[in-house]
């Protein structure tokens, strides 16, 4: 068959019929102009009912409602714009935990007109700085608990203002700070650089300013910097413009149905909130549904989410294989599974097929995998709720996606062959901030790279063979090779380096570094360990260190990891690492 007959085959989107109950082909943004309008619109319509819940795992937990969300974005907003003299298009940074202020300061900034920066709350000093500098950030919202990483993150960047916030601010109970009825948690201000200020003062000021003339947006304008390490290297800001995360909200609405139901639903986020996974799906969906959100900071060990399984309703539920893994093998999850959950979906990392049979066995019912990046907002596919789940598929593409396979020269391959997974439709970023080189090879030909092997079946169903050809899955978290052997480097006693990530059960990989040290130098492992977590969140610290006399390399000096791997693979099997 030719390439054009190859390419027929995708062109004729054969997943259109897998859906279960057809929806209309060309997602419509219909009355949504901007993120920001979600907010707005949802405490027009749903002001009293109650939309996140901040659980901690010591049952301690509050409550806002879509109205007093909505209200408290205002008074951010004012503060961002008359205070902090943010003007549209710039960039405010987020690095915080799931909690009560994330969704104020999210909806706030982008009311402001500004642009959203999700970062990591548990980054080092040296990562916070490298986004912040890639950014142009003028604003950072962090966490209190973090905020002695400020006087080495800020160093170098645009930053002018800094918001401190805890985990338990808002908590309309703990006696501290009232903005009009809303108060926050008593939590004593870690060492931090003058010029700090607590939210409750910014949203009290916000308050006093009131309602401000808000600049106009459109479906076109930039919403988020979401930083990804795309198919390769040191992460990157992938800009996603309102109408993309809006197509992707409109999408996941067309094939889920009548599967979440809203005003009703109860959604449990435990992954976080600043990654794109549980951004769209977790915060953004249930927001524009009406439907209430627990939020819990972390859910490791799994205990800590014991407390909101048990006081709360939960319906919906989003986690990695490796959380699904866990509760499952929690005793008190054993013995009394939540009864209202009738919808789970896996996304992040392959989901095994181990766990997803336990987990049909325990509740009645498969996580739906799907399929996403950041570059993609994030969905791209997902087995759809009311149509067949094949297990060991990621699914069938969105309504309005395309996506074929293809082989090293862009040509569509033959159904069932594997080769690169490409992409395109609403919901498809258009390119990296400030990379315009990347931008080119990325999205050649109009069709997003995503950098996975896979294939699909005769039914469109997609699935994945080999994610990205260096990247390590870390429970669910990608590290890029690149950035840690840079982190890495920088120890005077390191030549060379490479990393390569090795299986390591229901964990996903290991990450495990390879390093040549100058001549008659002396390095020991824990030594360049304890200096990779200085560097380095510790998902992406090595498990290992190996020391070698040289590196394999190809004949023009590239750097062949894939010789490595199954060294690798042989020690963690070894040494259980």
């Amino acid at each position: 068959m030719t390439d054009q007959g190859h390419a027929a085959f995708y062109d004729a989107r054969p997943w259109e019929r897998c859906y279960g109950t057809p929806p209309d082909q060309e997602p419509m943004l219909q009355e949504l102009g901007t993120v920001a309008d979600i907010a707005r619109r949802r405490a027009e319509q749903s002001p009293h009912l109650p939309a996140y819940t901040a659980c901690l795992e010591n049952g301690l937990n509050a409550t806002l409602d879509f109205a007093t969300v909505d209200r408290l974005a205002d008074c951010f907003a004012a503060w961002l714009m008359t205070e902090a003299g943010i003007r549209p298009g710039d960039r405010v940074a987020v690095q915080m935990p799931n909690a009560l202020p994330y969704p104020v300061a999210v909806f706030g900034t982008l009311r402001a007109g500004a642009v959203l920066v999700n970062i990591n709350p548990l980054f080092t000093p040296r990562e916070m700085q490298h986004q912040l500098q890639d950014s142009g950030a003028r604003v950072l919202v962090i966490v209190d608990l973090f905020a002695d990483k400020l006087p080495g993150a800020l160093t170098g960047t645009a930053v002018e203002e800094v918001v401190l916030s805890g985990v338990a601010d808002l908590f309309p109970w703990l006696k501290r700070g009232l903005v009009h009825g809303v108060l926050r948690a008593k939590r004593e201000i870690p060492a931090s650089p003058q010029g700090t200020r607590r939210l409750g003062a910014v949203l009290a000021r916000g308050e006093r300013l009131g309602p401000q003339p808000w600049p106009e947006r459109s479906p076109d304008d930039l919403a988020l910097l979401q930083y990804t390490g795309g198919t390769t290297g040191l992460p990157k800001g992938a800009e996603l413009r309102n109408r993309n995360i809006l197509a992707n909200l409109e999408q996941i609405k067309r094939v889920a149905g009548d599967a979440i139901r809203p005003g009703e639903d109860v959604v449990l986020t435990a992954l976080p909130l600043y990654h794109i996974f549980a951004f769209t799906f977790n915060l953004l969906t249930f927001h524009h549904y009406g439907c209430r959100n627990i939020l819990c900071p972390s859910p490791r060990p799994v205990d800590k989410l014991r407390k909101a399984f048990e006081q709360f309703p939960v319906s919906k539920f989003s986690a990695v294989n490796l959380l699904f893994y866990g509760l499952l093998q929690a005793e008190w999850f054993q013995k009394n599974p939540p009864q209202h959950l009738d919808f789970a979906i896996a996304g992040g990392t392959a989901l095994h097929r181990s766990t997803a049979e336990q987990w049909q066995s325990l509740l009645g019912h498969t996580p739906l995998e799907g399929y996403g990046l950041t570059e993609t907002s994030p969905v791209l596919a997902v087995n759809p709720p009311h149509g067949e789940n094949r297990l060991g598929s990621v699914g069938v593409p969105l309504p309005g996606t395309d996506v074929r396979i293809v082989d090293d020269d862009d040509r569509p391959v033959p159904q069932g062959q594997t080769g690169e997974i490409v992409g395109r439709g609403p919901q498809v970023f258009e390119g990296y901030w400030q990379r315009p080189e990347e931008n080119r090879q990325t999205l050649r030909g109009g069709w997003f790279h995503t950098g996975d092997i896979g294939y699909m079946d005769p039914d469109g169903y997609i699935y994945i063979v080999d994610r990205k050809k260096d990247m390590i899955d870390v429970s669910g978290f990608n590290v890029y090779p690149n950035e840690v052997e840079e982190a890495l480097a920088e120890h005077p006693a390191v030549a060379e380096v490479a990393v390569v990530g090795a299986p390591r059960g229901e964990a996903g990989q290991a990450v495990i570094a390879f390093v040549v040290t100058p001549e008659q130098q002396e390095l020991a492992e824990s030594e360049l360990l304890d200096f990779a977590r200085q560097q380095l969140t510790h998902y992406k610290v090595p498990r290992r260190v190996v020391f070698r006399d040289a590196l394999p390399k190809s004949a023009v000096g590239k750097l062949l990891r894939r010789d490595l791997r199954e060294e690798a693979r042989a020690i963690v099997e070894a040494s259980g690492a």
